[in-house]
């Protein structure tokens, strides 16, 4: 894990994005990663969040001082398109995401899943390595 510089975190503002971000900074904190938290504009416009291109939310920043990540180290995305489509792009330069990390809702069409639909497409279909965070993750430095 040492070797990886660019983590990308898909976030959409919900509690397991935020999750998928605190151990997405723990890590790159550990590592002297930079992280860039990439949003799919498609997956929430239906609940009106809106989220901008050139300026990350509120909430990112909290995240980041709570975990003790150098916010100098964070890259915000917004693309459009649905969320794996967005993340798979980040592999790609701009990014070049060396991880991908994803929160977990373990809700939707197939109940009983321990995974979402977008994380499981995401860990069936990528080409690098992914981590899927359980919503309820909370990193040790997080809690110290």
């Amino acid at each position: 894990m040492n070797d990886v510089k660019m983590i990308a975190v898909g976030y959409d503002g919900s509690r397991e994005s935020d999750a998928a971000v605190r151990w997405a900074f723990h890590m790159a904190r550990e590592t002297n990663a930079y992280v860039t938290v990439v949003h799919a504009t498609g997956l929430l416009e239906h609940l009106g969040t809106n989220f901008s291109p050139g300026v990350a939310p509120p909430a990112l920043s909290a995240i980041a001082k709570k975990c003790g990540f150098d916010q100098a180290r964070l890259r915000w995305s917004v693309t459009d398109g649905d969320a794996c489509s967005v993340l798979f792009r980040a592999v790609n330069p701009p990014i070049n995401a060396e991880l991908l990390v994803v929160g977990s809702r373990g809700r939707g069409e197939h109940s009983g899943m321990l995974m979402g639909s977008t994380s499981l497409e995401v860990v069936e279909h990528a080409t690098l390595p992914v981590v899927v965070v359980p919503s309820d993750f909370v990193p040790r430095a997080v809690l110290n």
